[in-house]
């Protein structure tokens, strides 16, 4: 069968990181029997600037018939000041809510080679395999009413609004609760259920859930304490869960104890389990063009989508095993690297991982 790929370069390094992907996917379908035609499409910014709107028809269309999608990055300056509806930004929210890619996942694996990258000391972090579940399309980004106003007092005011319903919290409780039972069986999920009351729903229905996964070991933690227990203690962590905000500050956070953000990808799954990969990094457009942009997360994300959405597992470990061969080969980016004069440039860093596949 056909796999039909859409790729979304988006902005800035989007175009640079996702041509590595390109080269890899046809890599993989000349020499390695992948199936697949690729297809490409505006998202973010650039659809602004070509099409007039961040989430363009034709981006949706294809994106609706597409049985996996690659994102670059979204987002960068030059859009600001755009009206809401005309920033990059909700472009990225638009894709997620219209295909229902409610469950977001975010590994953050440390190579044993990038220990001393990490801004912890590598005896804190050796081993790290931490497996964030973000809830992705609801929450406060979603929450109606929101805005801003003027009160009868003359001081502006902002306002955003959280809520959560019990079948949400249940779709992605399930997500969770599954993806720990094939890992190592802790599943911690963070709220703040000490103030919120969306929080405390969200407690006591992964509580009810915990009794249909026996197998899986459920802890709570208020999420200002999981912050810090992080750069603390994060092999404590097997499999996290929480909300779309509380989930984008901690992915980021963990993130860093791997040494790059350059090197964490991420999937954000349907029901069904078709999803768009991206590299968690944003659209960097201070080195934009320059060829400094680390292409492994994103091609990290490409063995995802390989393994979640097109049933290719042994194409997903060819990938994961050449990246990790470029890197005891002492390949760095100049995100990685000691000594930037010395950095592999982005597509330098592509092609080693596109020629470790045959190796």
């Amino acid at each position: 069968m056909t796999h039909r790929i859409l790729l979304l370069p988006g902005d800035h390094i989007g175009p640079e990181i996702v041509a590595e992907a390109d080269r890899l996917l046809r890599a993989l379908s000349a020499d390695f029997g992948l199936d697949a035609e690729l297809e490409y499409a505006h998202l973010g910014g650039c659809a602004v600037d070509a099409e007039g709107d961040p989430f363009p028809a034709t981006t949706r269309r294809l994106a609706e018939s597409a049985d996996a999608i690659l994102l670059g990055a979204v987002g960068g300056p030059q859009w600001d000041d755009r009206p809401r509806d005309q920033r990059p930004e909700t472009g990225l929210l638009k894709i997620r809510s219209t295909l229902g890619l409610f469950a977001n996942l975010r590994p953050a694996m440390l190579f044993p080679e990038l220990a001393a990258a990490s801004s912890l000391r590598p005896d804190v972090v050796a081993g790290l395999d931490i497996l964030i579940v973000r809830e992705l399309v609801g929450g406060i980004y979603f929450g109606q009413p929101r805005g801003l106003r003027t009160r009868d007092d003359g001081v502006r005011e902002g306002f955003n609004t959280l809520v959560y319903g019990a079948d949400e919290i249940e779709r992605i409780g399930h997500a969770a609760f599954q993806a720990a039972a094939r890992r190592g069986g802790r599943l911690c999920s963070v709220d703040k259920a000490n103030v919120l009351e969306s929080s405390e729903l969200w407690r006591g229905v992964m509580t009810d859930l915990a009794a249909r996964y026996p197998q899986v070991e459920l802890s709570h933690m208020y999420v200002d304490n999981a912050a810090m227990q992080l750069v603390r203690d994060p092999n404590q962590f097997d499999v996290i869960v929480t909300g779309n905000l509380f989930g984008d500050v901690l992915s980021d956070c963990a993130a860093m104890l791997t040494g790059s953000i350059g090197m964490l990808p991420s999937a954000s799954l349907d029901d069904g389990g078709r999803g768009l990969y991206e590299p968690v990094h944003g659209s960097a457009p201070d080195i934009a063009g320059r060829g400094l942009a680390n292409p492994l997360a994103t091609l990290l994300s490409v063995a995802m989508m390989l393994r979640h959405s097109l049933d290719e597992a042994a194409l997903a470990d060819r990938v994961e095993q050449a990246v990790a061969r470029v890197l005891a080969d002492g390949y760095r980016t100049a995100d990685l690297a000691t000594d930037p004069a010395r950095a592999a440039d982005t597509r330098t860093m592509g092609q080693a991982v596109v020629n470790a596949l045959y190796q």
